[in-house]
């Protein structure tokens, strides 16, 4: 695979995660609460399967993101990609809080502080501009952004349980929602920018190395080795760190490691798409995963009603039977994708929206002025 081409694997993975996303959302919204039922292996199972999608995500979007600012320096022209990142962080973070906007509450003038919850579409904003930070401060250092990379992943996951039940109440809920899940945010930066952090690191793996003979194979090993001993062996491996070193904190880590665990999960994923990519180079499925921004968008908006308040939230929360469920789970998959196929070409119709607006305001200030 030549470095200049399109790492399709990524896109595959992509496209598993927001599919996973669609169904995981749409049955945990409406499913009826009696049948949640943990004792249920099916019910587990998907379960289980459904947690696997936010850490694929932040670790996608850091590995995406970093590579194409590492392609851009290599080519000495990294300021451009610079600066369209901070815009696409910038744009996620807008995104992310507009979706939650009732505008007919707002006409009304009911404020409600709920639109400042922190959910997905903010924290990957962010993390996107903390990866611009860390590679403007040492791109000319291959090894060491490495190293730092790995390093505040590692150290992200293992001080969780310092911050698990933060509550920082004197803290505006603007800032606290970021760190704190107390007010209703769905994510924190903390600890999920470390799967960022893990992506970002495997890029540059895959940057300096990836021309290199048998690179696939051995990633493809790789992959599925460390992710087997992350899911099955990283709670002994830290406890047993922990009676070496005598830190409390990595028995603290071991005790309820859901972070290691899940980045073993995502490994797993990367190996087994890696490894089917070149069945997957211009398929149905890696165009799924182009899409990913207009999917969430288009699935927020029927799902949960954003702008409005009207959406299947509304008229069937947690009403349905499993068999309907699932259904209506395949079912809203086909309807958001189509829709984002054929009203929302790519990504950049997202980006490019809000470019020309920005701009149309931009010429109708400077008119005025």
């Amino acid at each position: 695979m030549a470095q200049s081409n399109r790492l399709y694997f990524i896109d595959a993975v992509r496209a598993f995660a927001i599919l996973m996303m669609l169904q995981g959302h749409f049955i945990d919204t409406l499913l009826a609460p009696i049948y949640r039922d943990h004792s249920n292996t099916i019910y587990n199972i998907w379960s289980y399967f459904r947690g696997i999608t936010a850490p694929t995500f932040f670790t996608i979007s850091g590995l995406v993101f970093t590579y194409l600012l590492l392609r851009a320096y290599a080519k000495g022209n990294d300021k451009p990609r610079i600066k369209k990142g901070l815009f696409r962080g910038l744009l996620l973070l807008a995104i992310g809080y507009s979706l939650r906007i009732n505008v007919f509450s707002w006409l009304y003038g009911d404020f409600d502080p709920y639109f400042l919850i922190v959910d997905v579409l903010q924290c990957i904003g962010l993390s996107l501009i903390f990866l611009i930070g860390l590679h403007s401060v040492f791109k000319k250092h291959s090894y060491i952004f490495s190293v730092v990379l790995f390093s505040i992943g590692c150290i992200c996951f293992l001080t969780e349980p310092l911050y698990r039940n933060i509550t920082l109440e004197t803290i505006p809920k603007f800032i606290s929602n970021y760190i704190t899940t107390v007010n209703g945010s769905v994510f924190t930066i903390l600890p999920w920018f470390g799967y960022s952090a893990f992506g970002a690191f495997i890029s540059t793996v895959f940057f300096r190395h990836v021309q290199r003979k048998r690179f696939k194979l051995v990633t493809i090993i790789t992959f599925f080795l460390v992710g087997g001993f992350l899911i099955h062996f990283s709670s002994l491996f830290l406890t047993k760190l922990s009676f070496i070193t005598h830190v409390e904190l990595f028995k603290m880590s071991a005790d309820y490691n859901y972070l290691f665990t899940r980045l073993g999960n995502v490994l797993i994923l990367f190996g087994a798409f890696y490894a089917l990519e070149h069945f997957l180079n211009q398929s149905i499925i890696a165009r799924i995963g182009e899409k990913t921004l207009s999917i969430y968008v288009i699935h927020f908006v029927l799902l949960y009603g954003s702008f409005t308040g009207y959406g299947l939230k509304r008229f069937l929360n947690k009403s349905l039977e499993p068999e309907t469920a699932i259904f209506g789970a395949v079912l809203f998959m086909v309807v958001v994708c189509f829709i984002s196929f054929h009203y929302a070409k790519t990504n950049a119709f997202v980006y490019n929206l809000i470019r020309k607006t920005y701009d149309k305001l931009k010429t109708y200030y400077h008119d005025l002025s």
